[in-house]
């Protein structure tokens, strides 16, 4: 009788290279749907065309960036991280294309939804998620491993998507309280996974450089600390909005966060844009914070400026910055960002950086918006073209 291990070696080698990794159908996926809904959400904001779903135009915007894109790339990095994390083979070939069709069927059962009715549409794109926690689940289970609290956070993540799909039904919820609830929960997973990476990823090449000095620690108390800090400030924040007590805690919990981030050197890391790029990334979680706090508290910031800090800031430029890193390191090239790479990682955070000052530079609001948004497609179109061929094709080295 065939066991488990033998038959997923076999299956890895019998599947085509797009099927070999999770990494990549769901980066590739993420990065085209990425374009697909920025360009589609430009065009009916401009009311060029009008887009056949049963969510309104920038609730659909928010929900396929949050659900769509970012639960693609959470697929990607969870289900390729599991492997190192209990030393079973990667799930590949069929299983995982049909993984990835059931994505692709929620995205077009969503953008469908006025058609085909919201209903189905919910069904297919909750049960994404559901579906990759119990596989993920079942692997993290399987190893007896400590990361079941990563697979509770895409339960979580699916409740969200449940919580956004009913209040575009009509059901009595309070008004953003679903994609609030996503905000906060990407946001802690990138402050729970980035609090290993980038100070590990710091220090290994730091190490390399033969860099005099302290270098960046595993976590520590002042790490669960910040978490639980910036925890807190979130759930005050997802469930009363606009509460003075949720702004301040939102401003102390961005200060501390600060303090975290300049603990991990990421100044020292300036002549290595792949490693650099982590900061910069995590950068925008306290900038974030801070200027969602002042919205609250002063009302001197406009708040959906501030939310785009934490989702066209940090939440965007951190799957770049992983989806680069990860499909090198995992299709045998060497963990180096040439040309291209910078300036993905240049147009990314040009794109954040003004539609987060939009409402302050010195042109239209529209025109700051068609100027982000044209940054963001430059870093994802360079990002199909220069990582496509890496994610479809085969390692050159031969390997799996």
């Amino acid at each position: 009788m065939t066991d488990g291990a033998t038959l997923r070696r076999a299956r890895l080698a019998a599947s085509p290279a797009l099927f070999r990794g999770s990494f990549r159908p769901f980066f590739l996926g993420g990065a085209l749907w990425a374009l697909v809904v920025l360009v589609l959400f430009i065009c009916a904001l401009s009311a060029t065309i009008t887009l056949p779903t049963a969510f309104d135009t920038i609730a659909w915007h928010r929900h396929e960036m949050l659900f769509g894109y970012l639960g693609a790339v959470i697929a990607g990095f969870l289900l390729t991280a599991i492997p190192n994390w209990t030393g079973r083979l990667p799930i590949a070939g069929a299983p995982l294309a049909a993984l990835a069709g059931l994505w692709l069927a929620g995205r077009i059962a969503i953008l469908c939804s006025a058609l085909i009715g919201a209903p189905v549409a919910a069904v297919l794109d909750v049960g994404f998620l559901l579906t990759l926690a119990f596989v993920a689940g079942r692997e993290v289970l399987a190893a007896h491993n400590r990361n079941l609290p990563v697979v509770g956070m895409v339960l979580l993540l699916a409740v969200a998507n449940g919580l956004d799909h009913a209040e575009a039904m009509g059901a009595p919820l309070p008004p953003g309280l679903g994609y609030r609830f996503a905000v906060g929960l990407i946001v802690m997973m990138i402050g729970l996974i980035g609090g290993r990476i980038i100070p590990s990823f710091t220090r290994n090449w730091l190490t390399k450089q033969g860099t005099v000095g302290s270098l960046p620690g595993q976590p520590g108390r002042f790490d669960l600390a910040a978490l639980a800090m910036t925890a807190l400030a979130l759930i005050g924040w997802v469930v009363v909005p606009d509460a003075t007590a949720s702004g301040y805690a939102l401003l102390v919990a961005g200060a501390v966060q600060i303090v975290r981030l300049a603990r991990w050197h990421g100044v020292r890391t300036v002549r290595e844009p792949i490693v650099l790029i982590l900061h910069i990334a995590y950068l925008w979680i306290p900038i974030g914070l801070v200027l969602l706090g002042l919205s609250i508290v002063s009302g001197a910031f406009q708040a959906s400026a501030a939310l785009h800090a934490l989702t066209a800031g940090a939440m965007a430029g951190m799957t770049l910055a992983v989806m680069t890193r990860a499909t090198r390191g995992h299709t045998g090239r060497d963990l180096v960002a040439g040309p291209v790479t910078v300036a993905v990682y240049t147009l990314i955070t040009l794109a954040a950086a003004i539609r987060v000052a939009a409402p302050i530079l010195p042109i239209s609001y529209m025109a700051a918006i068609h100027l982000a948004a044209t940054a963001w497609i430059g870093a994802f179109v360079l990002f199909v073209i220069a990582y496509g061929p890496m994610l479809v094709l085969a390692r050159p080295d031969g390997k799996p």
